[in-house]
């Protein structure tokens, strides 16, 4: 978000509301302040597109290798 020029959840709920995101302030907050526990696609692609950046920027991803059961 900063490095688009905007430093605060205010200043960020005015674009996703204009592409038809509705967040509530601690939604925004929670999303943007730490790892959301789950994320639909419509967010993902609206955060991408203000952002000008693409889902391998905003997810990180990791795997274990688990013994067989």
């Amino acid at each position: 978000m900063a490095a688009c020029g905007m430093f605060s959840v205010a200043e960020f709920m005015p674009y996703l509301t204009e592409c038809g995101i509705t967040l509530s302030s601690s939604q925004v907050h929670r999303l943007v302040s730490g790892t959301p526990e789950r994320l639909s696609l419509p967010v993902l692609a609206t955060l991408c597109h203000l952002l000008d950046r693409t889902h391998t920027d905003l997810i990180v991803t990791s795997a274990q290798n688990l013994p067989a059961r």
